[in-house]
């Protein structure tokens, strides 16, 4: 399976979507599209970003007529070859320690963080599956 064969991605609302993306960056997605309200370019109406090792996420900014209203309650998994370098670009972009990088009983390595706007994501190199 490729990174374009990746059937489930992520969905997430963001307060600011802007500050957001600059913290998505700053962990390793890269932006595949973005599309901003004609009347308003604060405002995110679509994003689909990828990330390096497969899928991704899409998001946008809460608005009243959005169909996702999760900011700061979803919690994700990301799968990474490098979770302590992950780690710690997460925290020094602004996100807060829940569970530090540690070898797992059930294997692999990983540690956990909430985002700047309360989102739970767990780092870890474990593949399930």
């Amino acid at each position: 399976m490729t990174a374009h064969d990746t059937r489930l991605w992520h969905s997430m609302s963001f307060a600011d979507a802007t500050r957001m993306m600059e913290w998505l960056t700053a962990i390793g997605f890269t932006e595949h599209a973005t599309y901003r309200d004609e009347d308003d370019a604060s405002v995110v109406t679509h994003a689909e970003w990828l990330w390096p090792g497969g899928g991704g996420i899409m998001f946008g900014s809460r608005r009243p007529d959005g169909v996702i209203d999760n900011v700061g309650g979803s919690a994700a998994y990301l799968v990474t070859d490098d979770v302590d370098a992950t780690f710690e670009r997460a925290v020094a972009a602004g996100a807060t320690v829940v569970r530090d990088v540690v070898d797992q009983d059930y294997g692999g390595r990983g540690g956990s963080v909430t985002d700047p706007e309360g989102n739970h994501w767990s780092f870890g190199d474990y593949q399930p599956g």
